[in-house]
Formats: structure tokens, sequence, C-alpha cells
């Protein structure tokens, strides 16, 4: 320990904690760190049509919803530009494995050919940032690369793929709309065919073609011989007041009346049953429910219709589209490393660690004493 104590003077520890460590890296920044260029490009997620969206109170109705609920695409978007299968597309492109390997002499930075796709990936992500403002829903895609050449290509790259991811989410979920409401429409009209096919096979069955209607009918034509066979009955009345039963006027008006009771006869037994002989009254009943199946899968078909329109009109409206509010360009000068800034932050941390050490080393030496 003593040894140890002795060695460990303000000299030694000044070279041993800052000189060498800062000369080293000073090294490394201006002999072997290789420069990184970054391309920057602003996008931004649209829909073909904006429609105000209702809130639970006025001032969400006014303003809209929360800017999380709103920023849904943008976060979508930055989850599929950090993914795989966006460096799949980057890599089988722009060969980034060889282009991320590239720099031999930097051994910190660069990238290694044998890595794992998982290393790989974590090493894209070191490399591409996405940053979201939830205020505007703007997103800023900013690329290194070792050559300014190669950075733009992969941010116009991760644009193009993003696009493209864009179209393709947006025109699946307004196909699947459309292909269910299409699918329902369907549904409807083959209800609507199979209840007019029950209707036509209920009148072909019977032979009547509107078992309501022919009650009407024999109820009208009932009611109509009832009031002739009153007014008979009354003027019967009245010719026998002054004449005898065996009077042709008396028997002229009792023929008559004789001819409409067995008018009613008739008609109450027509009213009673049709030529097959079942009953009109049951035979209207099923007539009247069967309407009400047809006059339902016909209100449901418009339905359906309304609907395929409706998902024709939000599925063109909800279609999105990526904006290009800044394309990029090709640096011309590096980004990083930013070896003066870079040198000055090593040289205060590794100062705040000599000031420990000999604070350690001094309350050490106390204590011995």
């Amino acid at each position: 320990m003593k040894r140890l104590l002795a060695l460990a003077t303000a000299r030694n520890l000044r070279l041993g904690v800052v000189a060498v460590p800062a000369l080293l890296a000073a090294i490394y920044l201006w002999f072997f760190a290789a420069d990184r260029y970054v391309a920057e490009s602003v996008i931004a997620v649209r829909e073909n049509a904006e429609a105000p969206m209702v809130g639970t109170d006025a001032i969400t109705s006014l303003f809209g919803a929360s800017g999380a609920a709103m920023r849904t695409d943008e976060f979508l978007l930055e989850a599929h530009i950090l993914s795989m299968d966006m460096l799949r597309q980057l890599d089988a492109k722009l060969a980034l494995r060889q282009a991320f390997s590239a720099p031999r002499a930097d051994f910190v930075f660069r990238g290694s050919g044998s890595a794992t796709r998982e290393k790989l990936l974590d090493y894209y992500r070191d490399r591409v940032e996405v940053i979201v403002d939830e205020r505007s829903g703007l997103l800023t895609v900013r690329t290194q690369a070792f050559t300014p050449e190669l950075a733009a290509a992969v941010n116009r790259e991760i644009i193009a793929v993003s696009e493209r991811f864009i179209n393709e989410s947006s025109h699946r979920l307004a196909r699947e709309q459309m292909v269910f409401a299409e699918s329902e429409l369907e549904k409807a009209r083959a209800a609507v065919n199979a209840a007019r096919n029950h209707v036509l096979a209920f009148q072909s069955e019977h032979g009547v073609l509107d078992p309501l209607a022919q009650v009407t009918a024999n109820s009208g034509i009932t009611t109509e011989l009832q009031a002739t066979l009153a007014r008979q009955e009354a003027e019967l009345k009245a010719l026998l007041g002054y004449l005898n039963e065996d009077a042709p006027q008396v028997e002229s008006v009792q023929g008559q009346i004789d001819g409409i009771r067995a008018q009613l006869g008739a008609e109450s037994v027509r009213a009673m049953h049709n030529a097959a002989g079942t009953s009109l009254n049951v035979l209207a009943g099923e007539y009247q429910e069967l309407l009400a199946e047809l006059q339902f899968a016909q209100d449901t078909y418009r339905l359906a219709l309304t609907t395929l329109e409706s998902a024709r009109i939000e599925s063109t409206r909800k279609l999105k589209s990526l904006v290009l509010v800044e394309s990029p360009v090709e640096p011309e000068s590096a980004e990083y490393p930013r070896r003066l800034y870079t040198l000055l932050a090593l040289l205060m941390g590794l100062s705040l660690l000599y000031g420990i050490v000999r604070l350690v080393v001094a309350t050490i030496e106390d204590h011995q004493e």
C-alpha cells in the first residue's frame, strides 16, 4: 500500500489520469477517427382530406384531439425507419454492411463486416436519428455516413421506402374497408333476392297474387251486398204494408233479397278459403310476414348501399401520403467527430477524475498517519 501511495504523487497522477488518456484521445481523434457526414431531411405524413375531429368537450372539438393521438402515423413511421425491415432494404440497395465497415483505421466508430443482424441494427440505429415534432407533426431524419454521398443516398432511400410504406399501409386499410362494405352489400342483395323468391313461390303455390288485397276486396263486396240487402228488406217491409205477399212487386223484391243472401253466402265461403281450400286469413297472415321480411331485406340493402358509399368516401379521405418538406443534400463538411469539443470535454472529465483520485489518496494518507 505504501509503495502504491508513493507512486501516486501529483505528477504521476496528472500523467496517468489526465495527460496520457488525453494524448491517446487526441492521437485517435486527429489521426484515426474518420469523418462522419450527416444528411438531413424533413418529412410529414398527411391525409388527402383533413376532417375535424369530434372531441369530448367544446375545446377538444375546436382544436382537435391531443397531440399524442394525432401523431400516431408519425410515431409509426419512426418505428418503421428504425426497424429491421428498413435496414434489410437499405442494405440490399446500398450495401450498408460494407459501407459502415469501410474506414479500417477508425477502430471505434466503424462497423464490423461480420456483425450479426442484431448488432448491425444497433449500429444502424446509432447512425440514423428520427426526431418527431409532436406539435407540428414533422419528422426530421438525420443519417450519418463516412462519405457525403452515402449519407445523402441513405437519407433519400429512407424517404423512398417510407413513402411506399405509408402508401401501402393506407391503401391496404382502404381496401379492407371497401372489401368489408362490398361483402355486406352482397349479403344484403342475396337476402333481398331470397325474400323476393319466397314471395313469388308463395304466390305460385297458393295461386293467389295478393291474399291481403283479395281479403280486402271480398270484405268490400260483402259490405256492399249487406247494404243492398238492408235496403231491399226495408223496401219489402214497406210493400207489405199495403200489398199482399203474393203481389208481383212483393215477389220481385223477395226474389232479389233471396239472391243477395245467396251471394252473401258465396262471398263468405270465398272469403274464408281460396281455390285450393286454404283459409284466406291464414294466407294473408303468412303473406304479410313474407312482405315484412322482404321490406326488412330491402331496408338492409339500402343501408348497405349507403354504408358502401360512405366507406368509399372515407377510404379516399383517409389515404395518406408522405410530404417532403426538406429534401436531403450531400453535406459539404463533416459534422463528426467534433475533435476539439470532444477533447475538451474529455479533459474536463479527466480533471474531475484526477481531483477525485487525489482526494482519495490524501484521505488514505491522513488515516495512515
